[in-house]
């Protein structure tokens, strides 16, 4: 009949895998986790009007919207791309226009 301490050898070889596999899941699968939620959030944000950058380098405003087809128009010209919702790296920061206050002569 096992008696406490062959209980207490079997727990102690199986600890390591166990303190290894709730390390891996916190260092690893949890942070990956936040970071695809995240980027689902934003995906699943973007409006008409939001100007976003594709995993292409494609860099534009969107103009249309359906379902997860988007369509943004990328220059002047108005040269329009159509691209999946998977496509898009992010939004692109609103540009923010500062007022310099003038410069004032040396004399």
């Amino acid at each position: 009949m096992p008696n406490a301490q062959s209980y207490l050898n079997a727990i102690m070889q199986f600890a390591p895998l166990v303190i290894l596999i709730v390390l891996f899941y916190f260092m690893l699968i949890r942070p990956q986790r936040k970071r695809d939620k995240a980027e689902r959030e934003m995906r699943s944000s973007i409006a008409v009007g939001d100007e976003i950058s594709t995993i292409g380098g494609f860099i534009g405003k969107v103009v249309n919207i359906k379902d997860d087809v988007l369509i943004i128009e990328t220059s002047n010209d108005r040269t329009k791309l159509k691209i999946y919702r998977w496509a898009i790296r992010g939004k692109e920061a609103e540009p923010v226009e500062t007022v310099e206050a003038p410069k004032e002569a040396n004399k």
